[in-house]
């Protein structure tokens, strides 16, 4: 299978973690993108649908569903969102498409987190991919220099801004042996609202999408 075909094939066996009356949230990319195409065939086992982000309500409303927000919703019993990277911990990167904040809220308002990739996404060690990093404008330069002292290469991501009205900073060059202290560690910097390591909340259930089908993995 081609990319494509293996993120189809990750989305399809999401479904069946969708049960009648589910509060459904949806993440944000790609591979969420072939998720929504897939829902209407589960409409009726919806009870409601809160969005991630700009770019994936306009999408489930293109598919005639009303989007709730997490403030109406309260709680969410099941959460679908892609992934840049991930371990055999469940432990994630997140944030290549810029929505990492709602993300992360969205998944720790879930009951159950289930995240579909390829099988180019599960890594042995996270920090391959750059690591992004939501933070306020005011604080850019500032954040950047604190990331160096960490010994990572923060790259502004130009021309981008968040659903949330900030910036994003791309951190290359980190070698994330423990992700739970290197989050917590970034996260604690003035001006950081969120890292896109999903460490203190990774993933309940991967489902790896490969040539030989889909495999599960369980935290």
């Amino acid at each position: 299978m081609d990319a494509t075909q293996k993120k189809r094939a990750a989305a399809r066996a999401a479904l069946e973690f969708i049960e009648p009356g589910t509060r459904l949230g949806v993440g944000t990319g790609s591979t969420v993108n072939c998720l929504i195409d897939l829902l209407p065939g589960v409409r009726d086992r919806i009870e409601c649908l809160v969005s991630s982000s700009k770019a994936t309500t306009a999408l489930l409303e293109k598919q005639g569903f009303e989007v709730s927000t997490l403030n109406q919703v309260g709680a969410l019993d099941l959460y679908i969102d892609g992934a840049d990277e991930s371990n055999k911990r469940l432990q994630l990167i997140k944030g290549g498409g810029g929505a990492l904040t709602r993300e992360k809220i969205l998944a720790s308002a879930a009951r159950r987190f289930v995240c579909i990739v390829d099988d180019s996404k599960l890594v042995g060690m996270l920090g391959s991919f750059p690591l992004p990093v939501e933070v306020l404008p005011m604080a850019l330069e500032f954040v950047s220099r604190r990331l160096v002292k960490l010994r990572g290469q923060p790259v502004w991501r130009k021309d981008f801004v968040t659903d949330n009205r900030n910036y994003i900073l791309d951190v290359r060059g980190l070698q994330i042996v423990n992700p739970l202290e290197t989050e917590e560690r970034i996260n604690r910097i003035p001006g950081v609202v969120t890292v896109g390591i999903f460490a203190h909340r990774p993933a309940d259930v991967l489902l790896i999408a490969g040539d030989q089908g889909v495999r599960e993995l369980r935290a």
